[in-house]
Protein backbone atom coordinates (compact mmCIF):
# COMPACT_ATOMS: atom_id res chain seq x y z
CA UNK A 1 0.00 0.00 0.00
CA UNK A 2 1.24 3.36 -0.81
CA UNK A 3 1.45 6.44 1.10
CA UNK A 4 -1.18 9.04 0.74
CA UNK A 5 -3.25 10.25 -1.81
CA UNK A 6 -4.56 13.86 -1.80
CA UNK A 7 -8.17 15.55 -3.47
CA UNK A 8 -8.13 19.47 -3.56
CA UNK A 9 -11.38 20.46 -4.15
CA UNK A 10 -13.23 17.15 -2.84
CA UNK A 11 -16.68 18.56 -2.35
CA UNK A 12 -16.67 19.34 -6.56
CA UNK A 13 -18.50 16.86 -8.68
CA UNK A 14 -15.43 15.37 -10.16
CA UNK A 15 -13.00 15.73 -7.00
CA UNK A 16 -15.74 14.22 -4.79
CA UNK A 17 -15.67 11.13 -7.45
CA UNK A 18 -11.85 10.86 -7.73
CA UNK A 19 -11.57 10.55 -3.79
CA UNK A 20 -14.44 8.07 -3.68
CA UNK A 21 -12.45 5.88 -6.18
CA UNK A 22 -9.32 5.91 -4.76
CA UNK A 23 -10.92 5.27 -1.86
CA UNK A 24 -12.60 2.09 -3.41
CA UNK A 25 -9.46 1.18 -4.77
CA UNK A 26 -7.37 0.79 -1.26
CA UNK A 27 -4.26 1.21 -2.68
CA UNK A 28 -3.66 4.39 -0.44
CA UNK A 29 -2.73 4.36 3.31
CA UNK A 30 -5.33 7.48 3.97
CA UNK A 31 -7.42 9.43 0.48
CA UNK A 32 -7.15 13.12 2.43
CA UNK A 33 -9.82 15.33 1.15
CA UNK A 34 -9.70 19.07 1.20
CA UNK A 35 -12.21 21.57 -0.23
CA UNK A 36 -13.26 25.27 0.66
CA UNK A 37 -17.05 24.05 1.69
CA UNK A 38 -15.60 21.89 4.12
CA UNK A 39 -14.83 22.81 7.78
CA UNK A 40 -11.72 22.43 10.01
CA UNK A 41 -8.49 20.74 9.58
CA UNK A 42 -9.96 19.76 6.01
CA UNK A 43 -10.83 23.33 5.07
CA UNK A 44 -8.70 24.85 2.14
CA UNK A 45 -9.71 28.13 0.00
CA UNK A 46 -7.56 28.37 -3.25
CA UNK A 47 -7.41 32.28 -2.61
CA UNK A 48 -6.13 32.25 0.93
CA UNK A 49 -2.26 31.04 1.17
CA UNK A 50 -2.82 30.63 5.07
CA UNK A 51 -5.39 28.06 4.42
CA UNK A 52 -3.11 26.60 1.53
CA UNK A 53 -0.17 26.39 4.22
CA UNK A 54 -2.65 24.78 7.25
CA UNK A 55 -3.87 21.77 5.06
CA UNK A 56 -0.40 21.44 3.91
CA UNK A 57 1.03 20.89 7.35
CA UNK A 58 -2.17 18.58 8.23
CA UNK A 59 -0.92 16.39 5.31
CA UNK A 60 2.96 16.59 6.66
CA UNK A 61 1.74 14.48 9.71
CA UNK A 62 0.62 11.37 8.05
CA UNK A 63 2.08 9.59 5.07
CA UNK A 64 4.12 11.01 2.22
CA UNK A 65 1.62 11.87 -0.62
CA UNK A 66 1.95 9.90 -3.35
CA UNK A 67 -0.71 11.48 -5.37
CA UNK A 68 -1.60 14.93 -5.35
CA UNK A 69 -4.63 16.02 -8.12
CA UNK A 70 -5.57 19.63 -7.58
CA UNK A 71 -9.65 19.10 -8.78
CA UNK A 72 -10.74 22.57 -9.30
CA UNK A 73 -11.92 25.19 -11.77
CA UNK A 74 -13.92 28.49 -12.24
CA UNK A 75 -15.70 29.17 -15.42
CA UNK A 76 -18.54 30.89 -14.04
CA UNK A 77 -20.59 32.27 -11.24
CA UNK A 78 -24.41 33.75 -10.48
CA UNK A 79 -23.11 36.86 -11.77
CA UNK A 80 -21.08 36.22 -14.08
CA UNK A 81 -20.08 34.00 -17.39
CA UNK A 82 -17.12 33.47 -19.86
CA UNK A 83 -16.59 36.43 -21.95
CA UNK A 84 -17.50 36.32 -25.71
CA UNK A 85 -15.96 39.56 -26.85
CA UNK A 86 -13.37 41.93 -25.97
CA UNK A 87 -15.94 44.57 -24.48
CA UNK A 88 -17.00 41.94 -22.05
CA UNK A 89 -13.71 42.33 -20.30
CA UNK A 90 -13.76 43.10 -16.70
CA UNK A 91 -10.40 43.28 -14.59
CA UNK A 92 -12.49 42.07 -11.54
CA UNK A 93 -13.66 38.85 -12.63
CA UNK A 94 -10.41 38.64 -15.10
CA UNK A 95 -8.47 38.16 -11.67
CA UNK A 96 -10.96 36.71 -9.93
CA UNK A 97 -10.36 33.19 -13.00
CA UNK A 98 -6.73 33.72 -12.69
CA UNK A 99 -6.52 33.66 -8.83
CA UNK A 100 -8.74 30.41 -8.87
CA UNK A 101 -7.69 28.45 -12.04
CA UNK A 102 -3.90 29.32 -11.79
CA UNK A 103 -2.37 31.07 -8.76
CA UNK A 104 -4.69 29.13 -6.12
CA UNK A 105 -3.08 25.69 -7.54
CA UNK A 106 0.82 27.24 -8.62
CA UNK A 107 0.14 27.68 -4.34
CA UNK A 108 -0.84 24.43 -3.66
CA UNK A 109 1.97 23.00 -5.48
CA UNK A 110 4.46 25.67 -3.27
CA UNK A 111 3.44 23.81 -0.28
CA UNK A 112 2.42 20.25 -1.15
CA UNK A 113 5.24 19.78 -3.67
CA UNK A 114 8.29 19.48 -1.23
CA UNK A 115 6.23 16.94 1.01
CA UNK A 116 6.09 14.14 -1.72
CA UNK A 117 8.49 11.38 -1.10
CA UNK A 118 11.86 11.64 -2.62
CA UNK A 119 11.71 8.34 -4.04
CA UNK A 120 8.86 6.53 -6.32
CA UNK A 121 7.21 8.11 -8.57
CA UNK A 122 5.08 10.57 -7.10
CA UNK A 123 2.25 12.74 -9.37
CA UNK A 124 0.81 16.18 -8.76
CA UNK A 125 -1.65 16.91 -10.93
CA UNK A 126 -4.21 19.43 -11.49
CA UNK A 127 -7.56 19.80 -13.74
CA UNK A 128 -6.81 22.00 -16.69
CA UNK A 129 -8.92 22.22 -20.16
CA UNK A 130 -8.14 21.69 -23.70
CA UNK A 131 -9.00 25.69 -24.38
CA UNK A 132 -6.30 26.25 -22.69
CA UNK A 133 -4.15 25.12 -25.35
CA UNK A 134 -2.93 28.36 -27.57
CA UNK A 135 -2.39 26.58 -30.74
CA UNK A 136 -5.97 24.44 -30.38
CA UNK A 137 -8.04 28.03 -29.98
CA UNK A 138 -9.37 28.58 -33.16
CA UNK A 139 -12.88 30.42 -31.74
CA UNK A 140 -11.30 32.97 -29.71
CA UNK A 141 -13.89 34.14 -26.47
CA UNK A 142 -14.14 32.87 -22.96
CA UNK A 143 -10.76 35.33 -22.47
CA UNK A 144 -10.25 34.82 -18.62
CA UNK A 145 -10.93 30.95 -18.76
CA UNK A 146 -8.65 30.37 -21.13
CA UNK A 147 -6.15 32.83 -20.58
CA UNK A 148 -5.82 31.28 -16.63
CA UNK A 149 -5.85 28.27 -17.95
CA UNK A 150 -3.30 29.01 -20.21
CA UNK A 151 -1.23 30.18 -17.40
CA UNK A 152 -2.34 26.68 -15.50
CA UNK A 153 -0.39 24.95 -17.82
CA UNK A 154 2.63 27.13 -17.96
CA UNK A 155 3.40 26.72 -13.95
CA UNK A 156 2.58 22.84 -13.87
CA UNK A 157 5.43 22.91 -16.62
CA UNK A 158 8.08 24.89 -14.46
CA UNK A 159 6.49 23.05 -11.37
CA UNK A 160 7.51 20.05 -13.01
CA UNK A 161 11.16 20.93 -13.96
CA UNK A 162 11.89 22.46 -10.25
CA UNK A 163 10.19 18.90 -9.41
CA UNK A 164 12.73 17.00 -10.99
CA UNK A 165 15.50 17.68 -9.05
CA UNK A 166 14.11 16.64 -5.83
CA UNK A 167 13.32 13.26 -7.71
CA UNK A 168 13.80 12.35 -10.84
CA UNK A 169 10.99 10.05 -11.16
CA UNK A 170 8.14 12.48 -10.08
CA UNK A 171 5.26 13.67 -12.54
CA UNK A 172 3.67 16.73 -12.79
CA UNK A 173 1.01 17.13 -15.17
CA UNK A 174 -1.99 18.78 -16.17
CA UNK A 175 -5.17 17.40 -16.83
CA UNK A 176 -8.38 17.35 -19.51
CA UNK A 177 -11.45 15.93 -17.98
CA UNK A 178 -13.71 16.73 -21.00
CA UNK A 179 -17.33 17.68 -20.48
CA UNK A 180 -18.58 16.42 -17.51
CA UNK A 181 -21.68 16.97 -16.21
CA UNK A 182 -21.31 18.92 -13.00
CA UNK A 183 -21.93 22.76 -12.30
CA UNK A 184 -19.44 24.15 -14.13
CA UNK A 185 -20.10 22.82 -17.48
CA UNK A 186 -24.34 22.63 -16.84
CA UNK A 187 -24.74 25.92 -18.95
CA UNK A 188 -23.19 24.72 -21.57
CA UNK A 189 -24.12 21.30 -22.22
CA UNK A 190 -26.38 21.84 -25.01
CA UNK A 191 -23.39 21.77 -27.43
CA UNK A 192 -22.08 18.71 -26.33
CA UNK A 193 -21.57 15.73 -28.80
CA UNK A 194 -23.94 12.80 -28.19
CA UNK A 195 -21.18 10.21 -25.57
CA UNK A 196 -19.08 13.00 -24.55
CA UNK A 197 -20.72 14.29 -21.42
CA UNK A 198 -19.25 12.18 -18.88
CA UNK A 199 -20.56 11.68 -14.76
CA UNK A 200 -18.30 12.45 -12.99
CA UNK A 201 -17.62 8.63 -11.61
CA UNK A 202 -16.98 7.70 -15.41
CA UNK A 203 -14.68 10.63 -15.70
CA UNK A 204 -12.88 9.99 -12.50
CA UNK A 205 -11.98 6.62 -13.53
CA UNK A 206 -11.06 7.87 -17.15
CA UNK A 207 -8.74 10.24 -15.00
CA UNK A 208 -6.84 8.08 -13.12
CA UNK A 209 -6.47 5.39 -15.62
CA UNK A 210 -4.27 8.42 -17.13
CA UNK A 211 -2.46 8.93 -14.12
CA UNK A 212 -1.81 5.02 -14.12
CA UNK A 213 -0.08 5.10 -17.58
CA UNK A 214 1.89 8.29 -16.85
CA UNK A 215 5.97 8.11 -17.48
CA UNK A 216 8.33 10.07 -15.59
CA UNK A 217 9.15 11.71 -19.22
CA UNK A 218 5.51 12.60 -19.22
CA UNK A 219 6.18 15.50 -16.28
CA UNK A 220 5.11 19.18 -17.20
CA UNK A 221 2.60 18.24 -20.15
CA UNK A 222 -1.33 18.36 -20.39
CA UNK A 223 -3.41 14.88 -21.05
CA UNK A 224 -6.87 15.07 -22.12
CA UNK A 225 -8.94 12.31 -20.17
CA UNK A 226 -8.25 9.76 -22.84
CA UNK A 227 -4.89 10.20 -23.05
CA UNK A 228 -4.35 12.15 -25.89
CA UNK A 229 -1.42 14.84 -25.40
CA UNK A 230 -2.64 18.64 -25.86
CA UNK A 231 -0.13 21.08 -27.83
CA UNK A 232 0.24 23.92 -26.13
Amino acid sequence: MSGSAVIIGASGGIGAALAQALAEEDEYQRVWRFARSFDGDAHIDLTDEDSIAAAAAQLAKGPPPDLILVATGLLHTAERGPERALKELDAAWLAQQFAVNAIGPALVAKHFVPLMPSAGKPVFAALSARVGSISDNGLGGWYGYRASKAALNMLIRSTAIEARRSNSRSIVVGLHPGTVDTALSKPFQGNVAPGKLFDPDRAALQLLDVIDGLKPSDSGKLFAWDGEEIQP
